[in-house]
């Protein structure tokens, strides 16, 4: 249990509660079974690149450690969700193999307590981490990472007792502090780095280290980052380096508005509300608020992500919305949840946890499929089964070049019994409902609750009491916004109708008015023994409009019910759902429960909807968080209105390959065809023989150019190669891009955490690091000796 608590409400914290239900208890079971042993599997290369750094360190031979800038977090991500595994179910040979991982990271430490692998040995890139330790602080990663080490360490602390990861942290904390605040002789010439981090996470993971340990030392850098960020640095550039970027062109007291990217900045806000809460003040009460109300006001999508523009991974203009281009990052949907269960803690108002708990149940949920090892990345709100949106894929990916999202999935789960219930000394608040038992210490005794409900399904939720004795406190019931107002707080969507408010409290069988306070039926009475309160809370389905200032949202309508949004997916539908549209408000509707594959158990809905060409029809819907797991093929969650609309987005799915301009190849072997780039057609595999090919059979082992020559001038949003891999064709050895820009060919700049990659069976796609507007692209390519080079398709994303 922590040292430090925060004052006036506490967390009840995830190992307090036994999880007994039907929706969050499977997935636990998923995450120890496979997506944990799934991820560490897939972080063992940050293991072998920290292992070679301790033999650099002890002078023991070993080959160097390969360039990357924040590998190591994933590592610390996936074994801090190992912790939680491990606090509610001791494991030894899991606890055995992050024993050996902390070995391994403990003698990758300097001394003085630096931990950054490509800089230690020695094996930096200049352009990503700067010459020397903390050099490049807006991008090299060295205090995100170490954030990161430090959520872990205390996890893996709290849970086993054992303090070796610990003592890593502490050590890795004072030498931050001692760098960025005080001065070291061996860095920076001896002055104070006095410099926020490009990447905002240390600040979460020094609370924790403070609230474990009681060091004030680590609350006292957590808020100088804070105090610093937008002061003493101030970025000039564009893109990745633009001021607003990484939250950093104006104070944290001056902001009032959501900018930059989105996982930044969202982590920043959860630490301003955490510090502001251990510090018993109010400094960056009056800027959060002021942001909170810009997310739900005009910046978040509906199923509660964050960050809808690719490029930034980050915010664009206030009611920038897109759906089918929609980035949402499932690590901002996370940081989502972060900031807002604490801004909860802070003002103790459910309209924050609503938030929350859409952020959750929707597109955090979506981030990983139900048999826990294939991700999203990328959380679009409509996709038509073909174009890329996941970082490479059509659909679901079992890892990423940038892993942060999985990784950041395996230490959420089994987290989330920790958002159940928050207590003061004499009132318990009931937040996320689930099958659970816990036991809550009140000022006048101990209570035991005992909660059944098959929430999120079904909004019917029972509470058993059990105490000692007769005891005086208040019981709070979150009644969520989507149950009285709309399905979100603030002013970006609502209900086409307002629910009719029949959710009822009742008490030993007998309703019971309840004053609703800050969004909690709040009753106060002395409670006894055996005593049950029910909660019903009525499921409709209901219908959702947008801000008329979302374009991409004028004239359609979106389905919730309950907490959980809603969409219709072609393997139910017999073909592309942006077919349907609705000319009204759903009314009654029929549900079932699919009995077969991965989605057993899962309810679906059928509702009426008219369709393009045949008047009358019906749709089926499942939740938002289940889709893509049956494979790649159409969806959509906001539904247009009339029929030209529905047959507008039909119109849109088709492949169109205009914008390619003219293409030419340096070679092209007889056998194959340059239009194979530009033809639409998604290969299989690297090996697929059933589509054309562009290859440079006939000259193996030389290095190839493709040029894309435009007609004019396009905004270029990204590039996604297919490698292929057949006969004498082998993935290249490296490759890189040009743009060409007033008739001269310049570097194509990537953005910060993409690849010229080579990986086989997917697409490797970039991204400019910058808004692009040029008249053509070139690929450069390096051969293998010996190998001819092979592509099976190019896509090319303009504006």
């Amino acid at each position: 249990m922590p040292i430090v608590k925060h004052k006036e409400i506490n967390p009840i914290t995830f190992n307090q509660v036994k999880l007994n239900d039907s929706f969050w208890l499977p997935r636990l079971e998923t995450q120890k079974k496979t997506t944990l042993p799934f991820a560490l599997h897939k972080t063992e290369h940050a293991v072998a690149n920290l292992k070679r750094c301790a033999n650099f360190l002890k002078g023991i031979p070993d080959e160097k450690p390969f360039t990357h800038r924040f590998v190591s977090s994933d590592l610390y991500k996936v074994m801090e969700g190992a912790a939680f595994l491990l606090m509610l179910n001791r494991d030894a040979e899991l606890e055995a193999q992050i024993d050996e991982i902390i070995d391994i990271i403990a003698g990758a430490q300097q001394d003085d307590g630096y931990l950054y692998v490509n800089h230690i040995t020695d094996t930096f890139n200049v352009d990503e981490m700067g010459t020397k330790p903390y050099s490049f602080v807006i991008h090299s990663h060295e205090l995100y990472n170490v954030g990161h080490l430090y959520e872990g360490a205390v996890a893996y602390y709290q849970a086993t007792g054992k303090n070796a990861w610990l003592k890593v942290a502490e050590k890795s904390a004072q030498h931050v502090y001692k760098v960025f605040v005080e001065g070291d002789p061996n860095y920076n010439d001896g002055k104070p780095v006095n410099q926020a981090p490009g990447h905002q996470e240390i600040e979460l993971g020094l609370c924790k280290l403070y609230m474990v340990t009681g060091n004030k030392v680590y609350l006292e850098l957590a808020k100088h980052f804070l105090e610093i960020r937008g002061v003493t640095f101030i970025p000039d550039g564009d893109g990745v380096n633009a001021p607003d970027y990484a939250q950093q062109h104006v104070a944290l007291t001056d902001q009032d508005s959501a900018v930059g990217h989105a996982v930044r900045a969202a982590y920043m806000y959860a630490s301003m509300a955490e510090v502001d809460m251990l510090q018993d003040r109010h400094d960056y009460t009056n800027a959060l608020n002021k942001i909170w109300h810009n997310l739900v006001d005009m910046k978040m999508h509906i199923t509660g992500g964050l960050g809808a523009i690719h490029g930034i991974e980050g915010f664009g203009d206030d009611f920038d919305l897109p759906n089918k281009e929609a980035y949402n990052e499932t690590c901002a949907a996370i940081a989502n949840v972060f900031f807002n269960y604490r801004m909860f803690l802070l003002h103790r108002d459910a309209s924050y946890f609503d938030v929350a708990e859409v952020s959750l149940l929707n597109n955090s949920l979506a981030g990983v499929n139900m048999e826990g090892d294939k991700f999203f990345y990328v959380n679009p709100l409509e996709a038509d089964g073909q174009r890329l949106f996941n970082h490479g894929n059509a659909g679901r990916s079992h890892w990423f070049d940038c892993a942060c999202c999985p990784s950041n999935i395996a230490r959420l789960m089994p987290q989330v019994s920790g958002y159940m219930y928050a207590t003061s000394e004499d009132e318990i608040f009931s937040l996320l409902y689930a099958g659970s038992d816990v036991s809550l210490d009140l000022a006048n005794g101990k209570v035991s609750l005992k909660q059944e409900t098959e929430y999120p399904f079904e909004g019917k939720v029972k509470f058993d009491l059990d105490m000692d004795e007769d005891s005086e406190f208040t019981f709070k019931l979150r009644i969520p916004s989507w149950a009285r107002d709309n399905f979100l707080p603030g002013a970006l969507y609502k209900y086409i109708s307002k629910p009719n408010e029949n959710w009822t409290v009742k008490i030993n069988g007998a309703a019971v008015q309840c004053t609703l306070d800050r969004g909690f039926a709040s009753i106060r009475r002395t409670w006894s023994k055996g005593d049950v309160v029910e909660l019903d809370l009525p499921m409709p389905i209901m219908s959702s409009v947008c801000d008329t200032r979302v374009d991409a949202n004028v004239g359609r309508i979106a389905l919730t019910r309950g907490p959980l949004v809603l969409a219709a997916e072609e393997v139910d539908n017999e073909g592309a759902v942006q077919r349907f549209f609705l000319e009204k408000e759903v009314g009654n509707f029929e549900q079932e429960t699919i009995q077969e594959g991965n989605l057993a158990g899962m309810p679906i809905l059928t509702v009426p909807c008219k369709e393009i060409g045949k008047g009358e029809s019906s749709m089926k819907l499942i939740p938002y968080f289940a889709w893509n797991n049956r494979g790649n093929c159409s969806m959509n969650v906001w539904f247009p209105n009339i029929e030209s609309l529905a047959q507008k987005s039909l119109d849109s799915m088709q492949f169109s390959s205009e914008h390619y301009g003219e293409i030419t190849a340096t070679h092209t072997a007889n056998c194959d065809t340059i239009e194979a780039l530009r033809d639409g057609r998604r290969p299989q595999s690297a090996s697929d023989r059933s589509l054309p090919k562009w290859s440079s059979m006939g000259q193996e082992g030389q290095d190839q150019e493709i040029e894309f020559n435009f007609s004019g001038t396009q905004k270029i949003e990204s590039v996604g190669v297919y490698w292929a891999e057949m006969d004498s064709i082998a993935a290249p050895e490296s490759w890189t891009m040009e743009y060409k820009k007033e008739g001269q060919w310049l570097p194509f700049e990537r953005y910060v955490t993409d690849f010229f990659g080579t990986d086989l069976n997917m697409y490797v796609v970039v991204h400019p690091a910058a808004a692009l507007h040029c008249e053509g692209i070139k690929l450069k390519i390096k051969a293998q000796a010996g190998k001819a080079l092979g592509l099976l398709d190019l896509d090319l994303m303009n504006d």
